[in-house]
């Protein structure tokens, strides 16, 4: 067996854990209660532009595995980082 082939099982096995991981995680839902984005440093942002996204975060229904999961979902979907947030979990 070559290098290339024992690369090429190991990174199939390393593939195949992932989407077992993934098919293994429960992901719960949570609703936002209260969110500060960190627009510190940003003074070009206008207050309406801040409040209509902090509306939108909240007005969402998410879907994460846990804490950690849920402010990389928020933080990837809008492109800022989170300095606090409040949420409930959603009883399905």
């Amino acid at each position: 067996m070559t290098v290339k082939e024992v690369a090429q099982g190991v990174l199939c096995f390393f593939q195949t854990l992932a989407i077992l991981h993934l098919f293994t995680t429960k992901l719960m839902l949570y609703q936002i209660t209260n969110i500060e984005f960190d627009f510190d440093d940003e003074d070009y942002l206008d207050e309406e532009y801040k409040s209509d996204l902090i509306d939108e975060a909240v007005s969402q229904i998410w879907e994460a595995s846990d804490e950690d999961d849920l402010v990389e979902e928020i933080t990837t979907a809008y492109g800022w980082c989170i300095k606090s947030i409040n949420y409930r979990h959603i009883l399905s």
